[in-house]
Parts: structure tokens; sequence; C-alpha cells
């Protein structure tokens, strides 16, 4: 298999992915992801040899969502946190054991709402 095609990206790899480059300098700025990673709790690299960070695919989207909050959107870092925890909250709520149209229909327009409020720059109030 082509390293490429791995599961894991490095963190030169995602910063690179995420278009994160310092523009004083032009080099890749993967202080950003080690910072990120320090304020929120969904970013969790492996870490493998030599205590190198490898990002799967889940973590880089949850990141590319980070991106998009904090320079497309202008949220802070509290706000994002709020989005992200909001959001972990309702898919990751436990369902009751019996499933009903209902329930499942109500979680995805929860879910829905929540995209349309992202897509379009509005603040969630949670």
């Amino acid at each position: 298999m082509n390293k490429k095609d791995s599961i894991y990206k490095n963190i030169s790899e995602v910063a690179q992915i995420l278009n994160l480059f310092n523009t004083k300098n032009g080099k890749l700025s993967t202080h950003t992801l080690r910072y990120w990673e320090k304020e929120f709790k969904q970013i969790r690299p492996k870490l493998l040899a030599g205590k190198r960070r490898y990002y799967d695919e889940k973590t880089i989207n949850i990141l590319k969502k980070i991106k998009y909050l904090l320079k497309v959107k202008g949220m802070t870092i509290n706000g994002v946190k709020k989005q992200l925890n909001h959001t972990e909250s309702i898919i990751d709520e436990p369902m009751n054991s019996s499933i009903t149209t209902k329930n499942l229909k109500n979680k995805v327009k929860k879910i829905s709402n929540i995209l349309k409020e992202i897509k379009h720059g509005k603040k969630n109030p949670y």
C-alpha cells in the first residue's frame, strides 16, 4: 500500500490538507494543530514511533470543521468548543431501546438545523 493512501496522516500532511501556512515565511503551520489539540478535547491524534502525531480521517474532519468555524466564520475558541460539544451531545445522545420513527426524525431534524446554522454563520445559542 502506498504511504499516500495510508489511513493515518502525519502532522505535516494534515497541515497541508488544511492549507495551514505561515503567511510570513510560507512554511507549514504545524504549531496551529498542536495548539488546537490542547484546546479541543475532540482532537486526539495517535502518538506512535518517537511521539509523532498521526491523525485519522475522523480527526481530520473535526479539524476541518474547527478551521472553518474559526477562520471563515470568525468564531472564538470558546464558541467553537460550545458548537462542537453541542453537536456531539445531539449525535452521541443515547437512544432508548425502542427506536421510533419519530425519535429518529427529531434527531435528524436537530442535526440538520445545526448544519444549517453552521452553513449560514449563525451562532448557536447553546
